[in-house]
């Protein structure tokens, strides 16, 4: 028999499992003959607010011709995509309902290593509503390369994702929604992946608000610095960002950044790896300015960078 906290957290997931929808596409698709034919896509998505903005994998809709979408109840409406985050494979669809369920976004900061949580997905908008797996974070911070995209900064857990749960949400106890699940990884047997909700939101809701997401750009190149290539060019240093290539005209040339360099910390965070330099500047605006703390020839300095828009 179950205990009273587990019918609590069962309460919880029915609950957030309302604000699970299934997402049917249709893409058109030209053969080597130049015929054109439909192909069906499915995947899940996550309200978000009462107005109808639904979170979903930028790969469930992209280049979807037509967009379905199903509630938890069976009710099937019309989609249209607002706008996309290729970078965090993220995407945001618009249904013309109000008062609809929605889902409480958690902060993905906090996520701890053997966190109990929940990946829920809508594949087949089938009668019984949303499916429900279990598991814990398994890591954090991964960075995985997929088909198309270098996804960073991403959720490990052993719950179980398949495709067609691509765009649900992972939640924890509270049924606060703390990453979206993607099954773009092709190799993920036993393993899931999914998107730190603090990255899905704030591409949302620039979507949301502006139409785009705009990402911000500081324009190097780098490696993360590792004890071998320490050794092999004579650095004293075994953690930071090596700069290799510095593209002409980018916040990081007109702020006299150049390649030799090794980027230390951003606002006085550490940036030991390539990956949570990306991190740190993902979580900026364009026209930010940050202040890099840079060693070059034995000596530590800062320096004041304004981010821009990516090109």
């Amino acid at each position: 028999m179950a205990s009273n906290d587990e019918f609590k957290v069962l309460d919880v997931l029915e609950k957030v499992s309302k604000s699970v929808v299934n997402i049917s596409t249709v893409r058109l698709v030209q053969d080597i003959f130049y015929q054109v034919f439909p192909v069906k896509g499915m995947g899940s998505g996550t309200i978000i607010d009462g107005e109808g903005h639904i979170i979903t994998n930028n790969h469930v809709v992209q280049g979807a011709e037509r967009i379905a979408v199903t509630l938890w109840n069976g009710e099937v409406l019309n989609g249209r995509l607002l706008g996309t985050c290729a970078i965090h494979d993220i995407a945001v669809v618009k249904i013309d309902k109000k008062g609809l369920i929605y889902a409480e976004l958690g902060d993905s900061d906090k996520l701890r290593i053997g966190q109990r949580v929940y990946a829920i997905g809508n594949p087949f908008g089938l009668a019984g509503g949303p499916t429900v797996t279990s598991g814990v974070i398994s890591a954090l911070n991964r960075t995985i390369e997929s088909r198309n995209e270098l996804l960073e900064n991403l959720v490990q857990t052993d719950a179980a994702i398949n495709p067609g749960n691509s765009g649900g949400p992972l939640v924890d106890v509270n049924g606060k929604v703390v990453a979206i699940n993607t099954a773009i990884i092709p190799f993920a047997h036993g393993i899931g992946f999914a998107i730190p909700i603090n990255s899905a939101k704030k591409c949302a809701y620039d979507i949301i608000a502006k139409g785009t997401h705009v990402r911000p750009w500081l324009g190097i190149i780098g490696l993360s610095l590792s004890r071998e290539l320490a050794n092999y060019y004579g650095i004293p240093l075994t953690e930071g960002v090596l700069v290799t290539r510095v593209v002409g005209g980018s916040p990081a040339d007109e702020a006299g950044i150049a390649p030799g360099d090794i980027i230390l910390a951003m606002d006085n965070t550490p940036v030991a790896r390539i990956e949570k330099l990306l991190s740190e500047i993902h979580k900026r605006e364009a026209g930010e300015k940050v202040n890099l703390i840079i060693y070059r020839d034995g000596v530590k300095y800062s320096v004041e960078v304004v981010l821009a828009r990516a090109p």
